[in-house]
This record gives structure tokens, C-alpha cells and sequence, in this order.
């Protein structure tokens, strides 16, 4: 995987900033389609950030109202920046500390150029969703905190004059394990969500409706998992993911340093 480029000032870094050592508190607000970030990846922010408080909807005005909490960092679609973009002056009226991301779907096209997202006023970073779990919680973090984060193939489609990517577009307590076993931490994000599909016995034609892929797409995701962990068969594949459940239901989750 190339190396991101991101740098850590992003438009709220002179303001009030998320103090993971205090109790202040901060909202991510996603706005997309249900399952696109799946229950088991929002557990896991909740669990590994537990001062934010996550509120999902489908229409980007939500993001114009008031919420208990200051919001930090709004989640969105990519096809929904534009109507983010359109209300950009009234978000940041309302909250002067919000960023925008958009999610990136790796087995998607790539719909957001850089050129637009570098002209946003709110954009600050995309979330891909073929990382590594514990990578992928770590640009959470950075965009959190007002950073910003930018896949480096971005710059590099720029440069070579193509109409380039970013963006656009996602864990239950059973995420917790992941940090700590070293094959399942290797999954990306999407392998993980649809590893969990699998260990609740759906099979390829329903994960791929869930998740909006192809039954070829699942299928290659499940190619890859079987040979990241090492196991013969998507059944042993599900067995070791609800082992590492067992083994660590009471554990605390944690980016890998």
C-alpha cells in the first residue's frame, strides 16, 4: 500500500480540539445509506473513542442542526458533497469546528478529484475503506482532531493529469479482538465487514446486496481473507474470527502503535 500523505492542521487545528484525556465530548455525524458503515465499524469508534458520540442520517441537512455535543467531523457519501458544499457557510455558523471526509470505497470508482476537495470549504480528508482496521481507525483519529488525510494515489492521478479519486463512500463489541491478533488485524476494513457477514452464516448474495457489490466482488474479498488468515475454507475463516470474539470480549480496543 503507498504511503499516505496527510499533514495534521486541518481548519479547526486553532481552535478547541477533542482532548481524548478530559471528558469533553464530540459528535461524528455520518450521513450515508445504511450499511455503508457497518454496526460493527461504528462499535468500534465508540469503543476506541469513547468521548464521541456517533449520529447517523440520510439527509445532509441534519447536519445544520444543533447537537447536544460540538460537531467534529461529518462523514458523508461522496455524491452527497456537493449538497454538503451547497451549506457549507450555515455548517460552519453552526459548528465552527466541523470538518468534512468523504468515504471511499476501494472496490468502488473513485468519485472526488482532488482539485474539488482541495477548492472545499469543509472537506478535509477521505476515509478508504481498504485499510487496515488499525490504520483505519487511525486517520479516524487524525480527522477527529482536525488533521487532514489524503490517499497519496490522489496527488499522483493529479500529477499524471487523470481525473483522479478520493473519495467517498463503512464495529459491535466483536471488533475488539482485532487489534490484538496479528492475521485478523492485516483484514481491511471491508474484509472485516463482510468476515462478520460470514460468521453470522449470510451467504455471498446477501452480503453482496448489504454491502451494494457484485457476488464476484464478495467472492474475491473472501479469497483474500481465507489467505490473510491462513485457514482453508470461508467456515474456518468465520471460526477464527468468532474465536478472537471469545477470547477478548472484555477487552478494551486499541489502535496498534
Amino acid at each position: 500500500m503507498t504511503d499516505p500523505i496527510h499533514t495534521g492542521a486541518g481548519p479547526a487545528a486553532s481552535g478547541e480540539q477533542p482532548d481524548e484525556t478530559d471528558a469533553a465530548r464530540r459528535v461524528m455525524l455520518m450521513v450515508a445509506m445504511p450499511g455503508v458503515i457497518s454496526t460493527s465499524l461504528i462499535r468500534a469508534i465508540e469503543l476506541e473513542f469513547p468521548w464521541v458520540v456517533v449520529e447517523q442520517r440520510l439527509d445532509v441537512a441534519a447536519a445544520c442542526q444543533p447537537f447536544d455535543e460540538p460537531l467534529a467531523l461529518i462523514l458523508c457519501e461522496p455524491h452527497t458533497l456537493p449538497a454538503v458544499e451547497a451549506i457549507a457557510s450555515e455548517i460552519l455558523r453552526i459548528h465552527p469546528l466541523a470538518s468534512a471526509a468523504a468515504i471511499e470505497h476501494g472496490d468502488r470508482e473513485p468519485s472526488l478529484h482532488l482539485k474539488d476537495a482541495l477548492r472545499s470549504r469543509l472537506v478535509r480528508g477521505v476515509l478508504p475503506m481498504n485499510l487496515r482496521l488499525d490504520v483505519w481507525l487511525s486517520v479516524v483519529r487524525l480527522l477527529l482532531h482536525g488533521g487532514e488525510y489524503f490517499p497519496a494515489r490522489m496527488f499522483f492521478s493529479q500529477i499524471a493529469g487523470g481525473a483522479s479519486p478520493g473519495t467517498a463512500s463503512g464495529m459491535t463489541d466483536e471488533s475488539r479482538a482485532i487489534a490484538d491478533d496479528d492475521e485478523l488485524a492485516t483484514l481491511t476494513a471491508r474484509e472485516l465487514q463482510i468476515l462478520e457477514m460470514v460468521a453470522r452464516g449470510l451467504q455471498n448474495k446477501t452480503i453482496a446486496a448489504e454491502f451494494s457489490l457484485s457476488e464476484h466482488t464478495v467472492k474475491v474479498h473472501l479469497h483474500n481473507i481465507i489467505g490473510k488468515l491462513g485457514v482453508q475454507n470461508r467456515s474456518e475463516a468465520a471460526a477464527r474470527f468468532r474465536e478472537g470474539i471469545s477470547a477478548r470480549a472484555d477487552g478494551i480496543f486499541r489502535v496498534r502503535k
